[in-house]
């Protein structure tokens, strides 16, 4: 097997394994008596799981139906938590005295892991970022000497908590490929070219950051509104104008991320963390950090306005 192949193989064992996990959540759901609305969320779970482990030899057609029916059950609030168990606050408190600033070698040894295995291999980020994890995992399991079993309970815990969004990610990934290939960017600059005065530098970066920064929130991914507001905005209406690509390409990408923190699509970043934090005020992430984002979106404008022309 050359790289390649090995790089694949990895790649697939990870999405099936993060299939047996959502398989393991929908077995727990159907254990739980408490349950409000177990059958729902065993299908959500075990449906999901199914196209992650066997979505590749599945076909196209019926993987759109599944997401269907993964949306109806989403929608008609069928996809509820279900019985979390958390450990006492006294146990908690013993372990952290015990464990102390060793529970953070797990976070570190992922970190190194992933930027070793991307820098120094040509297995890829995806591979680099699942070993890592594994790694991570292990050292958790080392440091704080749990049972093996408790990384089902907690993957089912987290799963539950985190919920539907939890599928945006990859969801939008798509959206963004789907928009490209419909020539979305073609009707945005079609739109825009009817607003801007055409050869107004400043009006050109303006909608190339703000248009960044509201397509991100639109899809919860800088990375694929990219494609589509660069084509749309970015070509006709900075780079014809002489702006340098690198340098106004780079601060649309990361004015971009300013969306990230003002919309709940970014489910990784702001859905996640108040689930798991368990905030009675679901967008407090995001309220506490669009102040920052606005800030920072001005500043994104007055840096390409001076750096790129």
């Amino acid at each position: 097997m050359d790289i390649k192949q090995i790089s694949n193989f990895l790649l697939e064992f990870f999405y099936m394994l993060s299939g047996v996990i959502m398989l393991v959540t929908a077995f727990y759901t159907l254990k739980d008596s408490k349950h409000t609305a177990k059958i729902g969320t065993a299908m959500f779970w075990g449906i999901l799981g199914i196209i992650f482990i066997a979505g590749k030899i599945l076909p196209p057609a019926l993987v759109g139906a599944l997401l269907l029916v993964m949306g109806a059950l989403t929608l008609t609030k069928q996809v509820k938590v279900g019985t979390i168990i958390h450990p006492a606050d006294e146990f908690r408190e013993a372990q952290a005295k015990k464990i102390g600033g060793k529970i953070f070698l797990p976070s570190i040894i992922l970190a190194i892991a992933a930027f070793a295995i991307a820098q120094w291999t040509k297995l890829g980020g995806q591979v680099a970022i699942g070993l890592s994890a594994v790694a991570g995992l292990l050292a958790a399991l080392f440091v704080t000497k749990s049972p093996a079993k408790n990384v089902a309970v907690d993957g089912n815990r987290m799963l539950q908590q985190v919920g539907a969004a939890s599928i945006l990610p990859q969801l939008l990934a798509a959206l963004g490929t789907v928009f490209t290939a419909a020539g979305i960017g073609e009707v945005i600059s079609q739109g825009i070219s009817s607003i801007i005065p055409n050869g107004n530098i400043l009006a050109g970066v303006i909608a190339y950051c703000v248009g960044m920064a509201v397509f991100t929130m639109i899809m919860g991914n800088g990375f694929a509104a990219f494609t589509v507001i660069t084509a749309g905005i970015g070509i006709p209406f900075v780079f014809a104008q002489g702006g340098n690509p690198a340098v106004a390409g780079a601060l649309a990408l990361t004015a971009g991320f300013c969306g990230t923190l003002m919309t709940p699509m970014a489910a990784n970043f702001n859905v996640v963390p108040a689930a798991l934090l368990e905030m009675k005020n679901k967008n407090k992430v995001i309220t506490t950090q669009a102040p920052v984002a606005i800030l920072l979106l001005i500043i994104h404008i007055i840096l390409m306005y001076y750096l790129a022309f």
